[in-house]
């Protein structure tokens, strides 16, 4: 007999829970699939134990008629495949009086760090219907039941489930589709979804989203050692590289990485690493040998919670600092951040094309937020196009002015071989010809060069996005952005006007924009997810942000959710009133 139904909402959030092996995960993956196919955007994220691989996990799936960007304040409705370790995640599970628990009737209750708040408890025969099936899996039966509460068709439930599960056996699939039949006689159809453009709509990864910019953008080789939370870029690039001419090498360590980057980047190819916290912090000596030598690269900085391993698993922004000041010396290169999954694919783009018409280093400030969720997207706009590396062009003086000042700070750099173009490229100070010299002069000219190619740049209008008009102001980057634009729009919505600056790039700093886009805020709030407030203390560094602004950060792991953002301002306005 098919169970009660509540009636489900335009938009909601979910979660589902499980030890190793129930499927969790795999699940939520076939549930966005199939809201995509209905032609809905939905945000899934995943969260796992300390040990990384195996052991249990939950997922989150929050899912609308409009893009989603962070996840909302609280589960509509909670799977438990079973309970075991879930007091792990239940920071991650905001269950209120309100919120739907599903589980298994051999199941044992819930515990009290879900139910006591009041939430209602349900209870379906999804092993016993899975057992009928050779094969079956309650996993499967369960995801019928959901699709039938959300209203999802059969044959969106079943097309997404044999897009999942595509790398199975015939029979592993078939079994899969017979399931999904027997979870949706569970529950009486739904019929309220929405249903928008499935065929203009992207299902896709943070890390795979950056991992499409990169080749976009002319990589065409990568040389890494996989880290959580960033090998999926890795595994996403190394069948698609090939595919292009290119090539990806995994390497020994972070060291040899780098510097096979730098390698391939001297040669005339597009050249990135990904990396995480730990990994970038080996790149840095490396890093200021393409200052140095003008080489131009790229590095994806997947963050996870730190210090040293810290949390490798979850989220934070706490690398901003490494990125900004690690390296050693003076050392102007970029450092950006996407704001959003799709937004990986952009910037990473976008950085590939001034890493290599500025002929420097260029750090992408990416996260597991990011990297490892997914998302139902529109697809992602094209950066613009930049000029390409600067090349020698007709006659040649001799000797060769590698590193001649100019006007912009750009000057030619050849591929190796070309005649009349014999230079030294190493991490010694050196005159415009590149000869090692320790002259004050020297030294002092091609400090200035470097600074000029990044003192100069135009970025144009990508260098953030705002939103909305206001008193009150946001300011913000990276994966907090999300929830800092849904802040705004519910404090808007009550009757208090708010703007939303997330900056895209951070270094160099757009200051003149800045100022403008900061002009008449009586109250500003820099909003982060690190301890110390990193972004916070470099706009008061570089002397962009008033007296009346203060630091919003905490650390990870959790996310930020728009509900907490919207409490603080708030109250922050009440106490100073």
């Amino acid at each position: 007999m098919p169970c009660n139904r509540d009636p489900v909402a335009p938009e909601g959030m979910l979660a589902i829970t499980g030890a190793g092996g129930h499927g969790a995960l795999t699940t939520a993956q076939i549930l966005l699939a199939a809201l995509g196919r209905a032609g809905v955007h939905g945000l899934l994220t995943r969260a796992a134990g300390p040990q990384i691989r195996g052991g249990e996990s939950a997922a989150t799936l929050r899912f609308a008629s409009r893009p989603v960007a962070c996840m909302a304040d609280r589960l509509d409705l909670l799977l438990g495949l079973d309970w075991a370790n879930v007091e792990r995640f239940v920071d991650e599970l905001p269950v209120d009086a309100d919120t739907l628990i599903l589980q298994d009737v051999a199941s044992a209750p819930p515990p009290p760090c879900l139910t006591g708040c009041g939430a209602r408890v349900r209870a379906l025969p999804l092993a016993a219907r899975a057992a009928e099936i050779p094969g079956g899996r309650a996993n499967m039966v369960a995801l019928g039941a959901l699709g039938g509460w959300l209203g999802l068709s059969h044959a969106a439930l079943s097309a997404a489930s044999e897009r999942v599960l595509a790398s199975k056996d015939a029979a592993t699939r078939a079994a899969a589709i017979a399931c999904l039949e027997a979870g949706l006689g569970l529950v009486e159809q739904g019929g309220c979804r929405p249903v928008g453009d499935a065929a203009g709509l992207w299902n896709l990864s943070g890390n795979e989203a950056a991992g499409l910019g990169a080749l976009r953008a002319g990589v065409r080789f990568v040389a890494a050692y996989p880290i959580t939370p960033a090998t999926e870029l890795l595994e996403w690039l190394a069948p698609r590289l090939p595919q292009r001419d290119g090539q990806l090498l995994q390497a020994e360590d972070e060291l040899a990485a780098v510097n096979m980057v730098i390698g391939a980047s001297f040669g005339g190819v597009a050249a990135l690493t990904a990396t995480s916290g730990p990994g970038l912090s080996l790149m840095v000596e490396g890093l200021g040998l393409a200052v140095a030598s003008e080489t131009p690269l790229v590095v994806v900085d997947v963050q996870r919670g730190g210090p040293s391993t810290g949390i490798p698993t979850k989220t934070e922004q706490s690398d901003l600092g490494l990125a900004l000041y690690g390296l050693h010396g003076d050392a102007p290169h970029l450092v950006l951040a996407p704001l959003g999954i799709a937004d990986c694919c952009f910037t990473l783009e976008w950085a590939v094309g001034l890493a290599e018409h500025l002929q420097t280093v260029a750090i992408v400030l990416s996260d597991q937020a990011l990297g490892q969720s997914r998302a139902i997207v529109d697809p992602p706009p094209r950066a613009p196009l930049l000029p390409p590396r600067l090349v020698p062009d007709g006659p040649l003086d001799a000797p060769f002015q590698r590193y001649a000042p100019s006007v912009d700070g750009r000057s030619p750099m050849p591929a190796p071989g070309r005649s009349g173009c014999r230079y030294v490229a190493e991490g010694l100070e050196h005159d415009a010809s590149g000869t090692p010299s320790s002259l004050a002069a020297d030294h002092r000219q091609q400090l200035d060069k470097r600074a000029r190619k990044l003192d100069g740049l135009d970025p144009g209008p990508d260098w953030a996005e705002i939103r909305g008009r206001g008193t009150r102001c946001l300011v913000t980057w990276g994966s907090s952005a999300g929830a800092v634009f849904e802040a705004a729009a519910r404090l808007t919505a009550a009757g208090h006007p708010t703007r939303v600056i997330a900056l895209r790039l951070i270094a160099p700093l757009a200051r003149a924009a800045l100022r403008e886009a900061l002009d008449g805020a009586a109250w500003i709030w820099v909003v982060e997810l690190n301890q110390d407030g990193q972004l916070f203390a470099h706009l008061h560094a570089q002397r962009v942000l008033p007296p009346q602004a203060r630091a919003l950060a905490r650390p990870g792991p959790l996310a930020w959710r728009p509900g907490e953002i919207v409490a603080a301002v708030l109250d922050a306005e009440e106490t100073d009133d």
